[in-house]
């Protein structure tokens, strides 16, 4: 029986303690999904959020970090949304 859409050659990486997850992340096993949430997400919050002070020139370095953590944010949170599902059972 042929493989389905679905199925996958490899499986996926699991994780039971945290630092095994950050371990994940650290991989870049979250990078091509989390990346383009947070590329999404930063962008909509960012010109919301700093719009106007980034085109009248006004932004200063606290600014730019605010930016960055536009960004960051997201990407954290769609890597722990994406790597809880693999989560096996086990002492944490």
């Amino acid at each position: 029986m042929p493989p389905s859409e679905f199925e996958t050659s490899t499986p996926s990486p699991t994780w039971v303690r945290r630092r095994d997850a950050v371990a994940l992340i650290a991989r870049g096993v979250t990078f091509h999904t989390a990346s383009r949430v947070a590329l999404v997400v930063g962008t909509l919050l960012t010109v919301v959020n700093q719009g106007e002070i980034i085109w009248n020139g006004d932004q200063t370095a606290m600014r730019w970090v605010r930016v960055v953590f536009n960004y960051a944010i997201p990407y954290v949170v769609a890597s722990i949304g994406y790597i809880t599902p693999l989560r096996r059972p086990g002492n944490s």
